[in-house]
């Protein structure tokens, strides 16, 4: 039998746990979004992976999004899965153009070791204690990250 879990035990069982993590909460059509710190995203993703009640231990996605011109300008997207209730949960981390890095959740969840090196492909964000970060798509000696807004339409020359 499946135990409903709604989105406030989930926020309140995280804020319990790391109160300064969460910058923000967002509700849309029963999907919570969670906007978490930079530097607490690993220990959150631990903690939204073993926390009883909780168990997102599935990762079914990572990627990003360049909010170009705005800053921060990219968020980092990860879509979890509670495996338990079906509840799923999307968490994102926003960086600026500067310094466009967050630690790898690789270490949490195995998976995530593809989906972060195609954000880095294409976006050029650092994941932070990957073990193999390098490109999955392009070439190695491919100038820029196509994906990024500011990116020229021909290519570099």
């Amino acid at each position: 039998m499946l135990e409903s879990l709604d989105s406030d035990i989930v926020l309140q069982k995280l804020r319990d746990f790391g109160p300064e993590a969460v910058e923000e909460a967002r509700e849309f059509r029963g999907e919570l979004t969670l906007y978490i710190r930079r530097g607490r995203l690993r220990s959150s993703c631990e903690f939204l992976r073993d926390a009883p009640g909780l168990n997102f231990k599935y990762l079914s996605d990572v990627t990003a999004v360049d909010l170009y011109p705005n800053e921060p300008r990219f968020e980092v997207v990860y879509h979890l899965l509670s495996l338990d209730t079906f509840r799923r949960l999307r968490l994102k981390v926003r960086l600026s153009g500067d310094d466009p890095r967050v630690d790898s959740v690789v270490p949490v969840w195995p998976g995530a070791n593809a989906f972060e090196r195609e954000t880095f492909d294409l976006l050029g964000i650092r994941f932070e204690g990957h073990p193999n970060l390098s490109r999955i798509l392009l070439p190695e000696d491919w100038e820029g990250h196509p994906l990024r807004k500011d990116y020229p339409t021909t290519g570099y020359r």
